[in-house]
């Protein structure tokens, strides 16, 4: 059961769907949203809506009997508002006791900023993340990959895919607090590290994975594209310089941080000299660790990803595979125009008959959307 909103819920939704989840949505009767139709859209598929008001008890008594079928549920209001509405984790796991009842939030449940309204790039401000990325000047918003979908969205899967586990054990369901700003914390993890031992700087551009070093950044090339370049170990920066046509010693100390922006500097000004069609037939088959910078309407074209299939078609256009790839998993199950007769199918075992649905399909409280 999923209750309608924004950014990392739906997203968490539409994975376990890849995934073999039937997932049914529950919106708000009348829901209006100030942002564009495009942006309150992100994420939604195709999937039996329920539209209904929380706060009117037969509504409630609908939702209720829903989720007290269900095996999960994903709510995203601020603490205290599905209580308020009465569909709470108390009630809802006293009555059905093996449910995963899922908070998804960006501050969590509790803590000061809790009950206050925020979104990605408040988050990942306050985790520490956004400091890191940017440039030299500003941090600049990583998209809402790092929070939204990153530290939220998968978060809130795998907690659930955890649950389900240990319910198979117990028997028992869980509430779930997942916070974006927890995530994010988890997600920076590993750069904590290196600051906890000394090798990682707070200013931008200064670090060996934020753009800083001359061998792991994107550099542009003579048509306006860029060519992204990785060869963090020996081995793969003696073949960054054999494709550039360069001599170590020309550039001096790599791992001399002083020696870095003149290394950029001397890099650049050779990539500059090729497109980045010429840069990519140069380094494709090396072990240099340089591959084209490509737009989101270029990926379905390069040869690897055609050769992959990491994209895939859908009603709203291409969309991406299924990752990982499960051996006995169907990755298209989902990706069509609804069922409906199967839609009708699985409300009926949740406990809609046929004329409960007939009833919400004629008051326009049920949509195949």
């Amino acid at each position: 059961m999923e209750l309608a909103g924004i950014g990392p819920a739906p997203f968490a939704c539409n994975y376990l769907e890849d995934l073999g989840a039937a997932v049914v949505r529950i919106d708000r009767s009348g829901a209006s949203n100030a942002l564009p139709d495009a942006m309150a859209s992100i994420g939604r598929r195709e999937r039996p809506t329920l539209y209904l008001d929380l706060k009117v008890e037969e509504d409630r008594a609908v939702a209720a009997m829903l989720i007290g079928a269900a095996d999960v549920l994903i709510e995203g209001f601020r603490p205290g508002v599905a209580e308020r509405l009465g569909i709470g984790p108390e009630p809802m796991c006293e009555s059905n006791p093996s449910l995963i009842y899922t908070r998804m939030t960006g501050w969590g449940q509790h803590g000061t900023y809790a009950s206050m309204a925020g979104h990605d790039i408040n988050y990942i401000g306050l985790a520490g993340a956004l400091a890191a990325i940017g440039t030299r000047d500003q941090p600049v918003p990583p998209l809402n990959l790092v929070g939204d979908f990153g530290g939220g969205g998968m978060f809130a899967v795998s907690g659930i895919l955890a649950a389900l586990f240990e319910r198979s054990v117990s028997g028992t369901g869980q509430v779930l607090d997942v916070a974006m700003v927890d995530g994010v914390g988890t997600l920076m993890g590993p750069i904590r590290d290196l600051a906890n031992a000394g090798v990682w700087q707070e200013e931008r551009e200064a670090n060996f994975l934020d753009g800083g070093a001359p061998f792991y950044r994107c550099y542009e090339t003579a048509d306006g594209a860029y060519m992204a370049v990785g060869a963090l170990e020996p081995q793969f920066y003696a073949e960054l310089l054999s494709g550039l046509g360069l001599e170590e010693n020309e550039l001096g100390n790599r791992f001399d941080r002083d020696n870095w922006p003149a290394m950029v500097d001397q890099m650049s000004t050779v990539f500059s000299r090729r497109t980045r069609d010429e840069w990519t037939e140069i380094f494709d088959g090396t072990d240099a660790c340089v591959t084209p910078v490509l737009t989101l309407s270029e990926v379905d074209g390069h040869v690897h990803n055609k050769g992959r299939g990491s994209l895939r078609d859908a009603p709203s256009g291409k969309v991406p595979a299924i990752a990982p790839r499960f051996e006995h998993l169907d990755a298209d199950a989902n990706i069509g125009p609804l069922d409906t007769d199967a839609a009708t199918g699985f409300l009926n075992s949740l406990g809609l008959d046929a004329d409960a649905v007939d009833e919400l399909l004629d008051a326009g409280k049920l949509r195949w959307m």
